[in-house]
Order: structure tokens, then C-alpha cells, then sequence
């Protein structure tokens, strides 16, 4: 029942972040740029081919390999998923990187070299996405989770 939460939330993601980027391809090409809240935030299109902050733009295949991994890993983990904590965490995880994968996979400037659309700028630091979001997040609750010992499945108990 958990697993079926994750992906449904994982996909409730995946959807958000694909509409959003397609909504920003769309309303800020050519430059356009939207100020939400003058100087904190706001809304101009970039594609990254990079990874966070653009690090490593010359290997964006590598990140394709990655994003493939990171979703497998996650979908066979989640398995043992037993925790609803976890299940937010997973859901929000697989969501993320899934989406980024269709990026890598998809858009141009070719198969598997994909760059990701990034649209959200927080006040000139750095230009993510729905999927960024997701994925910070998700990141943070999974560190909460791990330092307080809150276990993923059913806990063996010791012999």
C-alpha cells in the first residue's frame, strides 16, 4: 500500500514539474523575465546541461546515467517501505529524478544530453525547478529521518 503512495505521489511530482517546465518554455522565451517579488524571486528560463549551480556541463550524460540509477535504486528500496515518513521522502525522490531523467533523455540538444529546464530564480544564487524543490526537500526530511533512526522497513531483530 506504501509503494502505491510513493509512486502516486512520485508522479503527482513528475507531472507538476513537466507542466511547469512546459509552461516556462512556453510564457519565458526570448528572454522574457517575471519578477515576483522584486530582487527574492523570479521566473526566467534557462536550460541547464549541468547539474546543480551548472557544475559539470561538459558531462551531462553522466548525469543521465546517474538520474537512471538514482530511480532504480529508489523504486528497489522501496520494497521494504513500511514507514509513511518514508514513503514522502521516496515519493518526492523518485518524482524528482525522474522528471530530471526525462530532461536528460528527451529535450534537446539530443538523446541522453538532454538539458534540464530550469525556470524558478531565487534572487540571482541559482535557477531550479518544481523538481529541484521536491528533490532539496525530500533531502532534508530523509536527514531528519536518518538521525532519528526512523527505519525504512520492518527492523530485524537482532540474534
Amino acid at each position: 500500500m506504501l509503494y502505491s503512495w510513493m509512486v502516486g505521489l512520485a508522479a503527482v511530482v513528475l507531472l507538476v514539474d513537466q507542466a511547469s517546465k512546459a509552461w516556462a518554455t512556453s510564457a519565458l522565451a526570448g528572454g522574457k523575465v517575471v519578477e515576483v517579488i522584486p530582487g527574492l524571486l523570479s521566473l526566467r528560463l534557462l536550460y541547464n546541461p549541468g547539474a546543480a549551480f551548472s557544475i559539470g556541463t561538459g558531462a551531462t550524460w553522466v548525469f543521465t546515467l546517474v538520474a537512471a540509477g538514482v530511480v532504480a535504486g529508489i523504486l528497489y528500496a522501496a520494497r521494504r517501505l513500511r514507514s509513511p515518513a518514508w514513503t514522502v521522502v521516496l515519493g518526492g525522490l523518485l518524482g524528482g529524478a525522474t522528471s530530471h531523467l526525462l530532461d536528460r533523455l528527451f529535450r534537446e540538444p539530443g538523446f541522453a544530453r538532454g538539458h534540464v529546464v530550469d525556470f524558478i530564480d531565487y534572487g540571482g544564487l541559482f535557477v531550479g525547478n518544481v523538481a529541484d524543490i521536491a528533490l532539496t526537500g525530500s533531502c532534508a526530511v530523509l536527514v531528519l529521518l536518518s538521525l532519528r533512526n526512523v527505519p525504512l522497513g520492518e527492523v530485524k531483530p537482532a540474534l
